[in-house]
């Protein structure tokens, strides 16, 4: 079936050799807007409106790497509210980890294709500032985050790029959230401790640790509706955890795994066993990359080697989700502001270029973030229309539910020309196609 589809879209793909990665450095602080007049500010807010609204026209380049994700969505309308529901993975920087667009993109899927539940959720709150808009978590104080931005340890991070560690009895972590299927990622290692699991003020289960050493997972099937689960440990013995998994049947979770100051390369420092286990865990229809902001402050990046890196990482990715569409965001526009001017960052050129050619040489879709805001020089006007931080290099949380929302009808309009194709190829009732795997 893909092969008759693909007779309608155009894809290649390529490998590229490896890079070496540069030292990493955060993107800067947030700082105050200039001040612009009601005026000013409606002017901006109507022109970037105007922008995105084209951008949706202009659509998603090389488009046939999607197939695979809206064939997975055209199965899941005919069988709504049943089966496992389909996964969305958004990796990123900053602008993925504050959930606000990937919040928004989750929203909206939802609301059209029906409510999969949280998906997976980093355990406890692993950096400061860590959100998510469909669930809330705590942890106790004797947790230590491993992974991140660091460059030393072993890279047994997990999905999210962190990992909870503590060695005493009475350290907890907590989710509240909707769902009926759970799972726990955590980590077997010889000598390692035991969980207390309780819902709801209630005992469910004891979690032992103690194995070789190696990725471990809990499942179990819970009533629907709102749960606070709690996971306690027991002993004074080592454990490390990575994350929980809420869903409920059918619909759409859009999971949200991003790192403040993260680049692409981040993937490739972990534990490519660890990392591979739990993405072929979640098993995704989509898997999206949003990265390029801090690379474009890094002067040891080229095009060349940033190309190279990031051709790595979707051949770590496809190996592990060799089913899934990945589509890669390109970075989004960013300046340097002094007292006088603000100038945009130039090598932002260059890594869209890397990205581009990355996304096409190894069969990925690619959205140019940029362009769709205005291209160079745009993020003055984000500014001024209040879409975006004082920084010039953030957006405020309407204007990433902006983004959000214009990569929504973008996927979604060309999903329907997805469908019409499909139909007239195989009929509208066909259910031939790949399926959602179960565990």
């Amino acid at each position: 079936m893909r092969s008759t589809l693909l007779i309608f879209w155009l894809c290649t793909a390529a490998a590229l050799p490896a890079s070496v990665s540069p030292v990493k450095k955060p993107a800067p602080k947030r700082s105050s807007a200039p001040p612009v007049t009601p005026a000013q500010r409606a002017d901006a807010a109507e022109s970037v409106q105007a922008r995105m609204s084209d951008a949706v026209e202009l659509g998603i380049q090389n488009a046939a790497a999607m197939v695979p994700f809206y064939e997975v969505l055209f199965r899941l309308e005919q069988h709504r509210g049943s089966g496992e529901p389909l996964r969305i993975l958004q990796f990123g920087d900053s602008h993925t980890a504050s959930d606000d667009w990937p919040g928004e993109l989750r929203t909206r899927f939802q609301q059209k294709y029906g409510d999969g539940g949280p998906g997976f959720t980093q355990a406890g709150r692993p950096f400061p500032g860590f959100r998510r808009f469909d669930s809330r978590s705590s942890m106790s104080k004797g947790w230590k985050t491993e992974g991140l931005l660091a460059r030393e340890g072993d890279g047994l991070y997990g999905l999210a790029g962190a990992s909870l560690s503590a060695s005493r009895a009475g350290e907890s972590i907590t989710l509240e959230a909707e769902g009926q299927t759970l799972e726990f990622f955590y980590l077997s290692q010889p000598g390692g401790g035991s969980f207390a699991l309780e819902d709801n003020g209630v005992a469910l289960d004891t979690i032992g640790t103690n194995g070789g050493r190696a990725p471990a997972y809990y499942h179990k099937e819970l009533a629907p509706g709102s749960h606070h689960l709690v996971l306690r440990t027991l002993d004074n013995s080592p454990v490390r955890v990575f994350g929980w998994v809420l869903e409920k049947p059918g619909g759409i979770t859009w999971e949200t795994l991003g790192v403040n100051g993260a680049q692409a390369d981040l993937l490739l420092l972990q534990n490519p066993g660890l990392l591979s286990s739990h993405i072929q865990r979640r098993n995704p229809a989509l898997v999206v990359l949003a990265y390029g902001t801090n690379e474009a402050r890094q002067p040891a990046w080229t095009v060349d080697s940033y190309r190279q890196a990031l051709a790595r990482v979707i051949q770590l990715i496809r190996a592990a989700a060799p089913a899934a569409s990945i589509l890669i965001i390109g970075a989004p526009d960013q300046s340097l502001r002094s007292r006088r001017r603000t100038t945009s960052v130039p090598s932002v050129d260059g890594i869209i270029t890397a990205q581009r050619e990355a996304a096409f040489s190894e069969g990925c879709a690619f959205w140019n973030l940029r362009t769709a805001m205005g291209g160079k020089g745009s993020m003055k006007q984000w500014v001024q229309a209040g879409l975006a931080q004082g920084d010039y290099v953030h957006l405020t949380s309407p204007g990433y539910r902006l983004v959000g929302g214009s990569l929504f009808e973008l996927i979604v309009g060309q999903y329907g020309i997805f469908q019409t194709v499909r139909r007239n190829v195989l009929g509208s009732g066909s259910d031939n196609g790949p399926s959602i795997k179960t565990h």
